[in-house]
This record gives structure tokens, C-alpha cells and sequence, in this order.
């Protein structure tokens, strides 16, 4: 009787078809870590820039001042109010006046959204983020409530909020 000392055909075809499932399960694998690291990304690069808001917003809010109760004195208020925020999110944040930019249609721009420009990136330390004209960050200021929200126009998903995108990162936990 013959020995055999050779792999056979079967045996080839069934090492060859669990090497293709495994390559399979280790692309789709490798997939979803690189999506969850660009959405974590831009969350965190969200989040940096929405601090650095934050400290303007109340630095426009001290320099207007407590909003006066004497309806005489509201107009003054509102004209202090308009040129401090110019000169706080313009002149001290660096900040453009968003009107005009080209954003997708869920971002619905108003007289309180600024776009992040590279200048303000750098005086804020943040210049290893990176922006271009289809990945630009606006910040919607709200004096009012001493809030901001962050947007990218290039977004994750169809979301292009903070906001949104915390929605989604909480669903998951």
C-alpha cells in the first residue's frame, strides 16, 4: 500500500474557503473601527472648538452687560449688543460672518452663525484641525442663553450638528 504525503484537493479547498471568511470578517471589522475613528474625529474636533465658543460667548455677554428692565434704554442695549458681538466674534475670535458660505441645506444659516477660519484655529491652538471648502465648522452663538452649537458641512451620516451627532453616539451605549 501507498502512503500519501500531499495535501488533498478538499483539503486545500476547505483551508482556502475559511481563509476567505476570516478575510472577510476582518474587512468588515476593519471598516467599522476606521468609520467610528472619523466619527470620534470629528466629535472630539467639535467638541475642542465648541470650548474655545464658549469662552467668547461669555466674554460677549460681560461686555454687554445685564439686559436693562426700562424699555428706553432697550435700543441702546440692542445697538451695544450687535457691535460687541462683531467685535468679540470678529475682531477677538477671528471668526467670518457665515452669511454667503455654501452649506448643505439642513444648516439653515441666520445673522448668529460664524464660520471657523484658519487664523481662529491657530490663535486658539486648535491648527492640527483641519478645514476646507466642503469641511468647513460654523458656530451658531446664542447670546441669550449663553449657549453655542457646532456644525460641519461635511458632516457624518446626513447629521451635521454636535448635537445630532451626540444623539447618535448615545444610542449606541
Amino acid at each position: 500500500m501507498k502512503k500519501s504525503n500531499g495535501v488533498t484537493l478538499i483539503s486545500l479547498i476547505i483551508t482556502i474557503i475559511v481563509l476567505i471568511i476570516i478575510a472577510g470578517i476582518a474587512i468588515r471589522t476593519g471598516r467599522e473601527v476606521v468609520r467610528r475613528a472619523q466619527l470620534e474625529e470629528l466629535r472630539t474636533n467639535m467638541l475642542l472648538i465648541q470650548a474655545k465658543a464658549k469662552e467668547y460667548v461669555e466674554l460677549a455677554n460681560f461686555k454687554i452687560g445685564i439686559k436693562p428692565t426700562d424699555e428706553t434704554k432697550m435700543q441702546e442695549y440692542e445697538a451695544k449688543k450687535a457691535s460687541v458681538r462683531e467685535e468679540v466674534y470678529v475682531g477677538e475670535a477671528k471668526l467670518q460672518k457665515a452669511g454667503g458660505t455654501s452649506v448643505p441645506t439642513q444648516i439653515n444659516i441666520t445673522d448668529n452663525f460664524y464660520k471657523v477660519t484658519e487664523e481662529a484655529l491657530q490663535a486658539w491652538g486648535l491648527d492640527k484641525i483641519e478645514t476646507s471648502s466642503s469641511n468647513m465648522y460654523l458656530i451658531e452663538f446664542d447670546d441669550t442663553n449663553a449657549k453655542v452649537e457646532i456644525y460641519n458641512t461635511k458632516g457624518y451620516k446626513g447629521l451635521y450638528s454636535l448635537t445630532e451627532i451626540d444623539e447618535i453616539e448615545q444610542e449606541k451605549e
